[in-house]
């Protein structure tokens, strides 16, 4: 893999490497990176992944190749401290609760001492808590240029350094957004380097797909509600009735809600994590096109109050900007979609969200592909099921990419078995959960715990977890069940790894990116092939476009989808070359539909058991070699 990255660089060529579980990716781009000399742009899935590049990988390396290289972190500005707001926190942010008064005072206390401004630095800090919006800026509030904090802002200063830098380290959010947007600092960066590696690439398509549509949220209208009142009382205090406007902007962003909601709403059904809503269920229900038409009439009652003190300060010329921009939004989603975009509704228990998307990332990644000649590496863990992976390339435009498939060098066969049950009932069947609770249930009491279970459904993540605790109490096994949702991923894992007696229930979130290495975790359990949700609108929108081209839907996109997802999925399973393990697939799908054998070669070549037996077999041989280590 380093041999072939050094060929891209020095050829100023596209690579795509898919490098299984061990192989050292990380190094393995970084190395000739480092070693060739040339400006490098490294962009990762997440703020935590670019953390560990940039203050563990990439340091060890430069000290162990003597190669004196000027390093630069750039996040987006969510990520940074932005003293100006947090002065205007000081004097009269409405804060939300007694946890959120101590959150800033913390935050003020280490404003003293920050050099970087980057809230990672805050330990203890989450980055979903309430006080991060109030102190940070977005690119809707942000004053620019005209902000008397502007010399001393930790953005620009970030972006300053990554200018100055001979490698960045980004992250695919930030990436997309300043494709979408040209103002994080990316789209200056990216023509002057000549090296641009994507880690976790499986998600590039995912990420792009969320950045480069239009998005009108009701969380943007309460923001803008809350950022009109605290300005206009702290600078325009009886020059108009900030308060009415304020309840106006938060009932209109209220009965957006509402109107998304739909049925939702009006039978009392709890909305749990995130539910992706097809555009025509709701657009041409009775009351939303009335309630988006509020949005818009909100939107310009402000704009037109804001003009009328825009002289005033910095502050209300980007307010009343950002008034326009809303109302702008609003009469958009009131019309037809562009060509070639799918519009959906995402619903989550706090807020609703329009979005409006291309199918995928193909255009945009060309337009790059065709800038100033630099070389490009893919990579991840999984990025397809056949030799061309092009379930990667296909829908980023990467046709002409040169393309390298590494295995992984662990011992699969020696150390982990796949037990797929056949006699077990389908997916469809009421008691399929039931089933799958007892199965895990079975298999952790043999290990004592150290058993994940993963699920497709947010509803099977509840029954399962419910099953399994009831299982345990009943039995007296004094196994602990810990579930996706009753706190952070961070603290299930830790609390996990402290606690061998342990199962840990997780969906989509716990897919990936998950790293539990050693005797800690030694079977995952899948309730069922992970094929798309059908009637997810862009799901939908994706088949409709290759049926158009004749092609196969459930071959070209269903089966290589499921693939990627249990490849991702199963990968929790073995993480060091002496982790032994046992993967179960509870879909008997998987063994005897014809599509099954697509499936199982998807996956690292475990050596497979027949009969649960077998399975229960080689977890008590697991928990005796972990007994005699201990």
């Amino acid at each position: 893999m380093t041999q072939a990255v050094a060929r891209a660089v020095a050829r100023r060529e596209t690579l795509v490497v898919e490098a299984g579980t061990g192989v050292g990716k990380t190094f393995a781009y970084l190395v000739p990176a480092l070693l060739s000399g040339s400006r490098a742009l490294i962009s990762t899935a997440t703020k935590n992944l670019q953390d560990q590049l940039f203050f563990r990988d990439l340091p060890r390396l430069c000290e162990a190749l003597h190669v004196p290289v000027r390093t630069a972190l750039l996040k987006g500005r969510g990520s940074y401290l932005c003293t100006h707001r947090l002065k205007q926190a000081r004097q009269g942010a409405e804060l939300p609760d007694r946890r959120a008064v101590l959150a800033l005072a913390r935050v003020e206390r280490w404003a003293q001492e920050t050099r970087s401004g980057d809230f990672a630095e805050l330990e203890g800090l989450d980055e979903r808590s309430p006080i991060i919006p109030i102190v940070s800026s977005t690119r809707d509030n942000c004053l620019g240029s005209e902000c008397p904090d502007y010399r001393d802002c930790y953005v620009v200063k970030a972006r300053r350094e990554a200018m100055e830098a001979d490698i960045v380290v980004v992250n695919h959010h930030l990436f997309f957004a300043d494709l979408a947007l040209r103002e994080s600092g990316v789209a200056e960066l990216l023509p002057s380097v000549e090296l641009a590696v994507f880690d976790e690439a499986h998600q590039l398509a995912e990420v792009g797909v969320q950045f480069l549509g239009t998005m009108l949220g009701t969380a943007q209208m309460l923001d803008f509600a809350r950022d009109v009142l605290g300005q206009g009382l702290a600078q325009a205090r009886g020059l108009q009735d900030w308060q009415g406007l304020h309840g106006r902007l938060e009932l209109a962003a209220r009965e957006l809600r509402l109107a998304c909601a739909g049925p939702l709403s009006g039978n009392g059904r709890e909305v749990r994590g995130l539910l992706k809503l097809a555009w025509k269920e709701r657009a041409e229900r009775p009351g939303f096109a009335e309630a988006l038409g509020e949005v818009a009439d909100a939107a310009r009652l402000a704009r037109e109050t804001l003009a009328t003190v825009i002289e005033n300060s910095p502050d209300f010329q980007r307010l009343h900007e950002r008034a326009e921009q809303l109302e702008k939004l609003a009469q958009g989603f009131a019309d037809k979609a562009e060509e070639g975009a799918v519009r959906w509704i995402d619903l989550s228990p706090q807020q609703a969200r329009l979005v409006e998307s291309p199918l995928d990332i193909r255009q945009a990644m060309q337009e790059q592909l065709a800038g100033p000649p630099k070389a490009w590496v893919f990579t991840s863990a999984t990025l397809g099921d056949d030799e061309h992976l092009s379930w990667f390339t296909e829908p980023a435009g990467l046709d002409d990419a040169t393309v390298l498939k590494v295995g992984s060098p662990f011992d699969y066969a020696g150390h982990a078995r796949l037990y797929i049950p056949r006699r077990f009932p389908k997916p469809s069947e009421a008691d399929h959960p039931a089933e799958v609770a007892a199965l895990a249930a079975r298999c952790a009491r043999e290990l004592g715990g150290r058993t994940f279970v993963l699920t497709t459904t947010l509803r099977n993540l509840q029954s399962i977890g419910e099953a399994l605790r009831q299982a345990f109490e009943e039995q007296g096994d004094g196994i602990r069940v810990l579930q996706q949702g009753t706190a952070t991923k961070r603290v299930l894992l830790a609390q996990f790894m402290a606690d061998p007696r342990t199962v840990l229930v997780g969906s989509a979130s716990f897919w990936e990116g998950i790293d539990v290495p050693g005797d800690a975790l030694q079977c995952v359990l899948i309730d069922k092939l992970p094929f798309p949700p059908p009637n997810d609108p862009l799901v939908e929108a994706r088949v409709q476009r290759l049926e158009a081209a004749g092609r196969n839907a459930f071959a070209d996109y269903f089966i290589a989808e499921a693939a990627i997802a249990l490849k991702q999925g199963g990968g929790r399973l073995i993480r060091s070359e002496r982790d032994r393990g046992l993967l179960v697939v509870c879909d008997p799908r998987m063994a005897g539909m014809n599509y099954g054998r697509r499936l199982r070669d998807a996956l690292p070549p475990m050596t497979r058991l027949a009969e649960e037996g077998e399975a229960l077999d080689w977890l008590q041989e697991l928990a005796a070699a972990h007994e005699q280590q201990q």
